[in-house]
């Protein structure tokens, strides 16, 4: 019987895709607990037309994170530290204050998350990060740290 998961079934395949089970299996085991619908052909409609809206889905965050790249190459992020002198920083610029700048000075919105340092920031300098937006995509960000 032919059968279209609508979860994850280990040993069978993942969500949304249509597979081969035995009668008994399908019957028994993966449609009462709804893991499962049997392959009518509204149901395999309904799931073309599902897969061909997340292709598109997928097309446009896909577009829109390698725009985000090609704005992010030029920007340049200044953000005023407290420091002790000598170039030295109290604490650390974090992630998180970096999404913030980004934001106020350029209106452009990533998540802290998404921004990668391989050290902690705790010298004033200019500094060049990385930021991971999605499908294998990332973003150069140009940071300078000023002494407040």
């Amino acid at each position: 019987m032919k059968v279209i998961l609508q979860q994850d079934v280990k040993g069978q395949g993942k969500r949304g895709q249509m597979v081969e089970v035995s009668d008994g299996y399908a019957r028994n085991f993966l449609l009462p607990r709804k893991l499962a619908v049997e392959a009518t052909a509204d149901h395999v409609n309904t799931m073309k037309m599902n897969d061909k809206a997340n292709a598109e889905r997928i097309a446009r965050e896909k577009a829109q994170a390698e725009a985000t790249a090609e704005q992010l190459k030029d920007l340049k992020i200044i953000i005023n530290a407290k420091g002790g002198g000598n170039g030295r920083l109290f604490g650390a610029v974090t992630s998180d204050e970096i999404s913030k700048a980004l934001m106020q000075q350029h209106k452009i919105s990533i998540d802290k998350r998404k921004i990668v340092q391989d050290d902690p920031i705790k010298n004033v300098g200019t500094y060049t990060l990385k930021a991971k937006l999605g499908y294998e995509i990332t973003g150069i960000l140009n940071l300078e740290v000023r002494e407040a």
